[in-house]
């Protein structure tokens, strides 16, 4: 041990040459050495011109494709919370992902997350959680709103159908910002398998988002949260992330709601339940302003009119710099439905959340808080009445009691409390009722301050009238105090200080001065329409700040006095006071807590000379301006700015050159104002012709600007009046007639969307869209099928007719076509045109399989939009003509012939025609002329087209008012109708298909008369030869053999007959073989057979036990 603690140590030796030794040495140099490489335009340059104008094209499409259409930035100056949806399959950890995220934003530790959750993130940025459902009605509001979609994928499992069906359906809605969260990583045990899959998922992530989207990785769980570093990382992302406005929501103003609260008369409710409710909803304005008179759609309500818009204290505010009170404590969160509210204020009402469950009959282990809760909770009368029952209540010891004998509580005092207060004279309970009128006083002088507090000025003249001369009696005292003299003012100050009541300071020394006038009235009756004019023009009253400012006329005490008020109360007391008047002190500022400077009136003194005010007053914005040593008045012209064209010698500026002339220094300066002016207003010429992307960019800020100018100097409820409330406050709607399933089902984990429609959104009309059926989609769509369309807010079902155009006309379709677009025709609600939206056939889990039916985009808005289908009516020839004809069996009235007067028509063959006159007999039957002469066996047929209306069908989801949003039903078809009742589809005779029979057509034979053949060519000339009537030569000779060819031919005719015995064998054989070997075959096959369904029965059972084992674990870890 001791020679290793004595072994020298190998000093370290830096590397001084190597690649580690340059890039350390390469660190070192100056930042001028690091760029001199790139400062050298020669070296890098190309000496190929075909390939410098391949890198301009290059860079100039790069630039090209950064470019995008400009919208409208409508963000307020403090903008609504960044709303942030977690989406993904149940078991993903959703709502692990909020905590995580709440308690790293908060400090927070939720324990319920029901609703949304807005946290402040920032300086500047806010925002709010909100926990999709596995719902496709709460997927579809969630796409509508979102400004970020956290989607949570199980990298365990892989992705599922929700996730592809979330991904199209936020697609047709606009696409906002996705990342990726890839959760449960910490199941596998092999890091390679895990690398693969990671990059697998990233792969398809890539495929359905786009190229390079961001994909996060949350290793694992600790104490219920995802570690921190994960977590600060997702954080960090959020808040440096950039969104692009979407262009419905650019253009409607929506609200998320956060709270509901039903205001309908409790006893409506007791005598009818099922009444319509007046419902206030609460929420951030999105979007653009909104206006009192803008009707709005609830997603899963319906249409509902505004019946009082209100703005709100902001219930999560945004950090300030300077906190108001010290007692007021930044709101890091709020989320009304997850149990971390604090105290909800209303317009109505303020709302006092207690955690936890109150049990009345509980003593033990109850906070005073909670007591005093519970003794609310449990009281059976107002304060009145209390006040009534117990003989009175005393505020302050020495005090008064207060009995509730009338609408105004009369001030008295019993003899024996009189007595006790006499005995008392302990300095405690000295004093406290001077004290409590002190205290008044400072309540009504802070609160007279703040001048734009209508309320609060209500408040403090209802008080001033409504207690009496009490109060009134105390400003009387502080007058005569600020205008007492000699003696006198030292003994009103200590009878201030120390009297006990009223009585002692001399102010309504009897009952009969005090409350009743010589002729037997009350006092506080008298005169009382003046006090009632007298405070209403106090409380309207606006107060000049200048006046308040620098024309205060309050008297100061003497600067040779000095008081000491001190002034303190027993233990039962709710305050102490203890206040010092220095010498020149303002008794009214000495008696209230104020920050205003105190100034003596010595100080004053060199005030009061004209010279010096004079010299003070050009330093103000109101006051006059500085005047010049000889007398006139200094112009800012003058300081170089601008030119006094009428006068240039006054405003020559002192270095300007003596010998240049004053036209040369005019023309110079002219030409240099109008640079300055080129170069800020309108810059580079070549530059903004060429980049017509910036220039939109700049007329776009400058119209913000503009509108911003216009709305400058408005009051808030004239702007709100002309431009609607503005985004970014928290405002309260109250809705009429809402039906009052929507309260009794109201559940805060599935969003509330209030949309605002705009004018000509509120119509009904034919509405023609182009839709294409989705390719995951198992079932082609048939036309008067009902679908359940999302369009902008609403969500509804109606019946579609699709259409093809070929070009004049919309033909019907029967069926959507399997891999392209048609057009599809439906009556709803109007919506403007390149509107995204997607289809489904039905919004309940009741299938597995892909649930996004179709998507498409609105074209157009056609009241009267027309698509046709083919009709084709057949005929035959009655009577032929030459050229003319009367066709039968294609009409049956001559009221339908003269309808179709005029109408093309022709014959399989192609000969053409047209519709001429209906025959009197018989009925039905018609003239018609064609272009060439028919034959009876033609069929004649007329091709028209019959117009087909869309049937005027409007059904609105209204998945809120149920009780389990899932299970909306809306139209059922015919087949599904008969599945669910068990019904048989009945037969039609007319339906069923008949066997065709179709005659033999018999041609004549083609006739050439022979001078017209001797004069054809030989080419066209008939090669068919004439049948022989009569038996040639061939025919009739006879044929006799010689006896050597009898032989030859009776041998030859021996060996084939030989020959073929033979084969006839052989096949047989070949047959009964073939018959064995395919018994034997068979019996193998069975074997085989049956060992393999052995096989794949043990194989499959495994594999299913496995599948259960995981699927139970999963579900246990959802639960």
């Amino acid at each position: 041990m001791e020679t290793s603690k004595e072994r020298s140590v190998k000093a370290h030796h830096k590397r001084q040459s190597g690649p580690k030794a340059e890039r350390k040495k390469e660190k070192k140099l100056p930042q001028h050495a690091k760029n001199a490489a790139m400062q050298n335009p020669k070296a890098f340059a190309s000496y190929s011109g075909v390939r410098a104008d391949r890198t301009i094209r290059r860079n100039m499409d790069r630039d090209q494709t950064k470019l995008h259409v400009p919208m409208v930035d409508r963000t307020p100056d403090i903008p609504p919370p960044i709303v942030i949806a977690v989406v993904g399959p149940p078991g993903t950890g959703k709502t692990t992902l909020i905590r995580s995220l709440v308690k790293r934003y908060t400090k927070h530790n939720l324990t319920e997350i029901n609703g949304p959750i807005t946290v402040v993130s920032g300086k500047k940025q806010r925002l709010t959680f909100m926990e999709a459902n596995n719902d496709l009605n709460s997927l579809i509001d969630i796409a509508k709103v979102a400004d970020l979609i956290l989607l949570l994928i199980d990298a365990s499992f892989g992705f599922e159908m929700e996730t592809f069906e979330f991904l199209n359906i936020l697609q047709s809605h606009g696409f906002p910002r996705v990342m990726g969260v890839l959760t449960f990583l910490d199941k596998f045990k092999d890091g390679k398998r895990m690398r693969k899959t990671k990059k697998r998922i990233k792969q398809r992530f890539w495929t359905e988002i786009y190229q390079g989207a961001k994909l996060f990785y949350l290793s694992g769980v600790m104490n219920g949260r995802y570690l921190k570093q994960e977590v600060l990382n997702l954080s960090r992302f959020i808040s440096v992330m950039k969104f692009r406005p979407l262009s419905w929501r650019n253009a409607h103003p929506y609200i998320l709601t956060d709270r509901v609260e039903d205001l309908t008369p409790p006893d409506l409710i007791h005598t009818s339940p099922k009444c319509d409710r007046t419902v206030a909803l609460y929420g951030y304005l999105r979007g653009t302003n909104l206006k009192s008179s803008t009707k709005v759609h609830i997603p899963g309500s319906g249409d509902h009119t505004l019946a009082h818009l209100s703005i709100l204290p902001d219930p999560c505010p945004l950090p300030d710099k300077v906190r108001k009170l010290l007692n007021e404590k930044h709101k890091l969160i709020y989320a009304p439905s997850s149990s971390v509210a604090g105290i909800l204020h209303d317009k109505d009402a303020v709302y006092i959340n207690v955690p936890g469950q109150l049990d009345r009959g509980r003593k033990e282990g109850v906070s005073d808080g909670e007591r005093m809760v519970i003794d609310l909770q449990e009281a059976q009368g107002t304060l009145e009445e209390g006040i009534r029952s117990s003989g009175g209540v005393r505020l302050f010891s020495g005090g008064e009691v207060l009995r509730g004998d009338g609408p105004n509580l009369t001030m008295e005092m019993s003899d024996a409390e009189e007595e006790d207060d006499e005995e008392d004279e302990d300095d405690d309970d000295v004093g406290a009722d001077s004290e409590a009128n002190i205290t008044e006083l400072e309540e009504d002088d802070e609160e007279g301050d703040d001048d734009d507090d209508d309320d609060e000025d209500d408040e403090d003249d209802e008080q001033e009238f409504d207690a009496g001369g009490r109060r009134r009696a105390t400003s009387k005292v502080i007058a005569r105090l600020e205008s007492g003299g000699d003696g006198s003012r030292e003994q009103d100050i200590a009878a201030f200080d120390f009297a006990d009541s009223d009585s002692e300071l001399g102010i309504g020394n009897s009952d009969d001065e005090e409350k009743v006038n010589i002729d037997g009235r009350l006092r506080w009756k008298a005169n009382l329409l003046e006090k009632g004019e007298e405070t209403f023009t106090a409380a309207k009253r606006s107060v000049s700040l200048m006046q308040f400012v620098y024309e205060s006329d309050e008297k100061t005490l003497s600067a040779t006095e000095t008081k000491v008020l001190d002034v303190e109360d027993g233990p039962d007391s709710f305050f102490k006071v203890t206040k010092k008047v220095s010498t020149g002190v303002l008794l009214s500022l000495a008696l209230i807590d104020t920050c205003r400077v105190e100034v003596l009136a010595a100080d004053l003194e060199e005030w009061e000379y004209e010279e010096n005010l004079d010299a003070l007053r050009g330093l103000f914005v109101t006051g006059a301006a500085a005047l010049a040593p000889n007398g006139e008045a200094v112009d800012d012209d003058a300081n170089g700015d601008f030119e006094d064209l009428e006068n240039p010698s006054a405003s020559k500026p002192a270095d300007e050159d003596p010998n240049e002339t004053e036209e040369e220094a005019l023309a110079k300066k002219k030409e240099h104002l109008k640079r300055k002016f080129d170069s800020l207003y309108d810059g580079d010429e070549d530059e903004k012709s060429n980049n017509i992307f910036e220039s939109a960019k700049e007329d776009m800020a400058k119209q913000k600007q503009i509108n911003a100018a216009e709305f400058e100097n408005d009051d808030v409820e004239l702007r709100a009046q002309v431009e609607g409330f503005r985004a970014g406050t928290y405002v309260r709607v109250v809705l009429k007639d809402v039906p009052f399933e929507f309260i009794e089902n109201y559940d805060p984990s599935y969003p509330v969307i209030i949309g605002g429609l705009l004018s000509s959104e509120e119509a009904f009309g034919f509405c023609q869209v182009r839709i294409k059926k989705h390719r995951w989609h198992k079932k082609i769509l048939k036309t008067n099928d009902p679908l359940i369309f999302s369009i902008g807010w609403r969500r509804f079902q109606t019946l579609p007719l699709y259409s093809l155009n070929d070009g004049n006309r919309n033909r019907m379709l029967k069926y959507t076509p399997e891999h392209m677009h048609c057009l599809a025709t439906f009556y709803g609600p109007v919506t403007a045109p390149n509107t995204g939206f997607c289809a489904f056939n039905s919004v309940s889990d009741g299938t597995n399989a892909f649930r996004v039916s179709a998507t498409g985009v609105v074209l157009d808005i056609n009241h009267s939009v027309e698509v046709v289908k083919k009709l084709k009516l057949t005929g035959t020839p009655h009577k032929i003509m030459r050229n003319t004809a009367f066709i039968k069996e294609m009409f049956t009235s001559a009221l339908e012939v003269a309808k179709f007067e005029g109408a093309n028509i022709r014959t399989v063959s192609g000969i053409r025609g047209q519709v001429k006159k209906a025959l009197p007999k018989p009925e039905g039957y018609f003239r018609a002329t064609f272009e060439d002469k028919i034959l009876m066996s033609d069929i004649v047929f007329l091709r028209a087209w019959y117009p087909i209306k869309p049937k005027k069908f409007y059904n609105p989801v209204s998945s809120l008012l149920l009780q389990n949003k899932k299970a909306w039903k809306g139209m059922r078809l015919t087949g599904q109708i008969r599945r669910d009742e068990n019904m048989k589809v009945p037969l039609n005779k007319d339906s069923l298909y008949k066997p065709i029979e179709r005659k033999a057509r018999v041609f004549n034979t083609l006739k050439i008369p022979k001078k017209l053949q001797s004069e054809l060519p030989f080419a066209s000339k008939p090669k068919q030869a004439a049948k022989q009537k009569k038996a040639g030569l061939l025919q009739r000779r006879a044929v006799v053999l010689e006896p050597h060819e009898k032989k030859v031919y009776s041998l030859i005719q021996a060996i084939n007959t030989l020959k073929n015995e033979k084969e006839r064998k052989a096949k047989d054989k070949l047959k009964v073989r073939k018959e064995v070997l395919a018994k034997e075959a068979a019996k193998r096959d069975e074997a085989s057979l049956v060992k393999r369904k052995a096989t794949s029965k043990a194989i499959y059972k495994k594999e299913g036990q496995r599948l259960a084992s995981a699927n139970s674990e999963r579900y246990k870890k959802k639960k």
